[in-house]
């Protein structure tokens, strides 16, 4: 039998209804979109997505975000290869605080799912789902060559279709590959059309000289204007968003060995070592918080002074109720 060519059907400008882009997570992760999230292994992206969606499920306000009118909580679709639930994902939910009814998953024990599967269609709008989790990427894609992008498109079309069709928002877990010297969008394991296919692209990355800090990096985005990096710290709540961090994401990648110039020295910090010594040069004690003043005015942040400081060896003296900050030869 003959395969039926589709009828043509052109559409005028003038009969669609232009409306504006809607976000999840204001200029990071937007609706009925697929963003990807990447960083190492071992760097907390599952830990870091556990945390966004426990936030969600309870409806809170998400953070760096300023809102009208208070959120509502929403159901999260969290699949995952990588994690036991009863052992790992559902234990690190609620260690963030999660709301156990709004955090579901679709059964895999009978038949994996692939972005082509019709179950996630399903599921999102069975459940109303306002966010769908995939970790990792390799597990999703399916059967076939993720490195042509003849392969990678129509796969990813598929997915596209959902997002758009259902208003949720997707992100897609991803691990780096293992090549150095070049921009992390270009470490995206298969072909580069995997970047041109979503819409957002963030980076988890370990913070160069603390274990337990991580830094949250904007490195493509189609629908939003450019925003700073953020700094978050690991805990045994999940992850605690912290602030801006005063790093580009170019900058930031160069650092954590993301990108050309890798293993050049932190200026910035650097700079807030000498600073501190010149300022308690004498030997005598300065409040804490006058130092942090001088060095914001300088632009240096708040986390970058404290690995100045540790490196220093800066004591911290209590005195009537105050923080001051002596360097360790005033004794």
């Amino acid at each position: 039998m003959a395969k039926q060519e589709p009828a043509l059907e052109l559409v005028s400008a003038k009969d669609v209804t232009v409306k504006p882009v809607t976000w999840l997570w204001p200029y990071l992760i937007p609706k009925g979109k697929i963003t990807l999230l990447q960083g190492d292994p071992g760097d907390g992206k599952s830990t870091f997505m556990l945390t966004l969606a426990a936030y969600m499920t309870r409806g809170d306000p998400l953070p760096f975000t300023d809102y009208e009118e208070p959120p509502e909580p929403i159901k999260v679709i969290y699949q995952s290869t990588e994690d036991d639930y009863d052992d790992t994902i559902i234990p690190r939910f609620l260690k963030a605080g999660g709301n156990p009814d709004n955090l579901i998953y679709i059964n895999e024990d009978t038949q994996h799912l692939t972005f082509e599967d019709p179950r996630l269609f399903q599921a999102i709008k069975a459940a109303d789902a306002k966010l769908l989790v995939l970790d990792p990427l390799s597990s999703y894609f399916g059967d076939g060559n993720i490195n042509a992008s003849n392969e990678v498109r129509p796969k990813f079309n598929a997915l596209i279709k959902t997002a758009r069709e259902t208003d949720c928002a997707i992100v897609i877990v991803n691990h780096l590959n293992k090549m150095s010297g070049i921009g992390a969008k270009y470490r995206v394991p298969g072909s580069i059309d995997v970047v041109g296919a979503v819409r957002s692209i963030l980076l988890l990355a370990r913070h160069p000289e603390d274990e337990d800090k991580r830094y949250l990096a904007l490195l493509k985005s189609n629908l939003a204007p450019e925003v700073g990096s953020y700094e978050l710290q690991l805990s045994d709540k999940g992850m605690e968003f912290i602030g801006l961090s005063e790093r580009k994401a170019d900058e930031l990648l160069r650092s954590l060995d993301f990108g050309p110039g890798a293993g050049r020295p932190d200026d910035r910090k650097q700079e807030a070592k000498d600073y501190i010594e010149e300022l308690l040069a004498d030997g005598s004690a300065m409040l804490a918080v006058d130092i942090e003043k001088r060095l914001k005015e300088k632009g240096i942040c708040r986390s970058t002074a404290g690995c100045a400081k540790r490196e220093l060896g800066i004591m911290s003296v209590r005195v009537e109720g105050q923080w001051y900050w002596k360097l360790p030869q005033a004794g």
